[in-house]
């Protein structure tokens, strides 16, 4: 798939994320895998994430990524492309975007460089030596350590024809409205905050109309709903999924650090395509918050 035809497939639609199965040893369940891609793929979103960050990319070793990228590409071969997650040291981030890109892989999610600080310029030359190590296209994620200013932005977009999008995970709205006035839609602009859909009617006043929902893992057809919501511009339905969902969600993924990912999978579980348990450092939800969103999901209906 030429980078510009991803561009155009990733600016409008719902993303999503999903999960990585594992057994109870924590190891990679293909069988779930697959099963959890064949039952999400129908229900209309845009593009799938494989090894993403809801994906636990920060958990996997090389072997078992590349068992997680063929068996998305392979089970959603003719159907919804499949974007691959990338990233650690320059020269990791390069092995997992050709591998991902060998297997099949329409494009990219370049995430945050390893722990250590960096200037800007080191940064830019980490994006663009990932970009010039592949054919396909690339999507940055701006967060954590990964913090590209507009004019680094503009220069990388001059020298990477192939980065075709920036992904906001920091919600710093000064930022992301010099980035989408300076580039204009050389880019597509994705949100990619938490629980995005509570940002989603804000960022779409920004110019940035398109988001990756992690719900979508277990709530699939309430996550289209929203969706196609927020581009209606239909307040009373968006009020109404956020007051009812998404907000007591959040107090439950609030309570500790890392239940971002612990509560998609837990969700995932409860919605009947359940995933395993999360990798250390993560830890799973407590039983009584297993309960409070299972009653949560309940009051959704039929998905």
């Amino acid at each position: 798939m030429h980078p510009q035809e991803l561009k155009s497939i990733l600016s409008a639609g719902l993303l999503s994320f999903p999960v990585t199965d594992f057994d109870a040893a924590g190891n990679f369940n293909r069988d779930g895998y697959v099963r959890r891609l064949e039952w999400l793929s129908p229900y209309g979103a845009t593009a799938l994430f494989a090894a993403g960050g809801t994906g636990e990319f920060f958990s996997l070793e090389m072997g078992e990524y590349s068992q997680i990228i063929k068996t998305a590409v392979d089970t959603c071969d003719g159907g919804v492309p499949i974007l691959a997650g990338v990233g650690g040291s320059t020269r990791q981030a390069i092995q997992m975007a050709q591998k991902a890109e060998r297997l099949g892989a329409k494009g990219l999610l370049l995430l945050p460089h390893y722990l250590t600080e960096a200037s800007q310029e080191g940064v830019a030359a980490h994006v663009e030596q990932v970009c010039k190590s592949v054919q396909i296209g690339v999507v940055v994620y701006n967060r954590n350590v990964c913090r590209l200013t507009p004019v680094l932005l503009e220069q990388l977009a001059e020298r990477c024809p192939n980065l075709i999008g920036y992904k906001d995970g920091l919600g710093d709205i000064e930022l992301m409205v010099s980035v989408r006035r300076r580039l204009g839609e050389r880019f597509t602009y994705l949100g990619g905050l938490p629980t995005a859909e509570i940002y989603a009617a804000a960022y779409k006043a920004l110019g940035v109309p398109v988001y990756s929902s992690a719900a979508f893992n277990f709530i699939p057809k309430t996550a289209i709903d929203f969706y196609t919501a927020i581009a209606a511009d239909d307040h009373e339905t968006v009020g109404k999924i956020i007051d009812d969902f998404f907000l007591p969600y959040l107090d439950i993924r609030n309570r500790r650090a890392g239940y971002a990912v612990s509560i998609v999978k837990a969700g995932a579980k409860i919605a009947g395509y359940d995933a395993g348990p999360v990798r250390a450092p993560l830890t799973d939800l407590l039983p009584d918050e297993y309960e409070a969103l299972a009653a949560l999901i309940d009051k959704l209906g039929p998905q």
